[in-house]
């Protein structure tokens, strides 16, 4: 075992999945030269969040990665989403959005979690205002002046610490460093759980992505860059068990009979993963001189696809909010912060939590409702641009990072 002297830095960024990748270079763009710390060794096992999720990423994130110098470093582009179409299981009306009738090429496009991960992950590397200790652990942290120290221990038993000017905790929807800051959080169990894989669809189009609400969760089909799509299926959390035993040919039935034929045939399902849907939304997302972002704020719905999109955003603001700054950890700039980006977690929170319960609900009083809904949204091109919107994840961007989509 061998100790090391206290080091000092301005930013100190535990957790090295999807956000705190997004937020090291972002930081790196303004002017920081941020520690990431990643429990995870470098190599062949990948952090947790780079997995077998299809991210749908809104045109204004996409510009954003572009920015970053991550998008370049995919080994296959995002596939374009050029088409949604809505729908709720025995309700009327749906909802179809085409990306020419709003004059742009595309809302978004899809990437896998993992291909993102790992593009994010060569970025970092190569940026040399990043200090990344990988297969490094956080065992404790504890306040001083003007900030925290850091105890780490790495994989082969080194210890240090690191003593920092503002802590962001990155670390993902159980962070130990919520616990450790005294935050406490929210929790909601939809009953669900998210099987994702993906299948093949005969008769689907490049570009369409599919949303089917039902009682039990949505049903999605999403197009992938590898000529697949991806899948994912909300099932009631007593049945998950039973669904995830299913052969692949028995499962591909059991999709196809949640999602119909609108897509074709599905068959040829991948490996699938389940995931419980729960929303977990931090009581307040800043201490003093610390700041929670991504699933250790928030971890959301997945319906609307705004779980990475909002985190991004998130990551995004605090780069713009301690650019420069000699201490990035000073009050007038978290508060600058959380001003900058209460309104945009406020709305996406409520929107993703709203819509996931509206749609379950089997109350007669929520079917009329979200009929009336889907027949205006169907005939009204007005109707439809708050949606547009948020597919493109045009609101609550930093100004300072809209590409072509602003």
């Amino acid at each position: 075992m061998r100790a090391e002297a206290d080091e000092d830095t301005g930013v100190a960024v535990v957790g090295g999945g999807l956000v705190g990748c997004s937020l090291a270079l972002a930081l790196a763009r303004r002017g920081q030269r941020p520690v990431l710390i990643e429990a995870t060794p470098e190599g062949p096992v990948a952090p947790p969040s780079f997995d077998e999720r299809n991210l749908a990423l809104a045109r204004a994130s996409l510009d954003a990665l572009a920015m970053l110098g991550v998008l370049e470093g995919l080994d296959r582009p995002p596939e374009p989403i050029t088409q949604i179409h809505v729908s709720r299981a025995g309700d009327l009306g749906s909802v179809r959005l085409d990306a020419a009738e709003h004059g742009v090429a595309a809302f978004g496009g899809v990437v896998m979690a993992r291909d993102l991960g790992k593009a994010l992950s060569r970025a970092v590397s190569a940026e040399a205002a990043i200090s990344r200790r990988s297969g490094t652990a956080v065992t404790a942290i504890e306040p001083v002046a003007q900030g925290w120290r850091l105890h780490l221990a790495t994989t082969n038993g080194d210890r240090s610490s690191l003593r920092c000017r503002l802590l962001v905790a990155a670390d993902g929807s159980d962070s130990r460093l919520r616990g450790w800051l005294g935050i406490d959080e929210e929790v909601h169990d939809y009953g669900q759980h998210l099987v994702v894989c993906s299948i093949e669809a005969a008769g689907a189009r490049r570009g369409q992505a599919w949303e089917r609400f039902s009682a039990t969760g949505p049903v999605a089909l999403l197009p992938r860059n590898d000529g697949r799509w991806g899948a994912v299926c909300g099932v009631a959390t007593a049945e998950a068990g039973a669904v995830m035993a299913l052969d692949d040919a028995a499962y591909a039935e059991y999709l196809q009979s949640r999602f119909g034929w609108r897509a074709g045939r599905l068959s040829r399902p991948g490996r699938r993963v389940a995931y419980p849907l729960r929303l977990r939304v931090a009581r307040r997302v800043h201490a003093e001189r610390a700041v929670l972002v991504g699933n250790a704020a928030q971890t959301l719905h997945p319906v609307g696809a705004q779980g990475f999109n909002l985190g991004l955003r998130d990551a995004l603001g605090l780069a713009e909010a301690v650019a420069g700054a000699e201490d990035p950890g000073v009050p007038q700039r978290l508060a600058a912060y959380l001003r900058s980006r209460e309104e945009d977690r406020r709305r996406t929170l409520a929107f993703s939590d709203g819509l996931a319960r509206l749609t379950a609900s089997e109350n007669v009083a929520a079917r009329a409702l979200r009929s009336l809904g889907l027949l205006a949204l169907g005939v009204s091109r007005r109707a439809r641009a708050p949606l547009v919107h948020a597919a493109m994840g045009l609101t609550g961007m930093p100004e300072a990072w809209r590409g072509e989509a602003s």
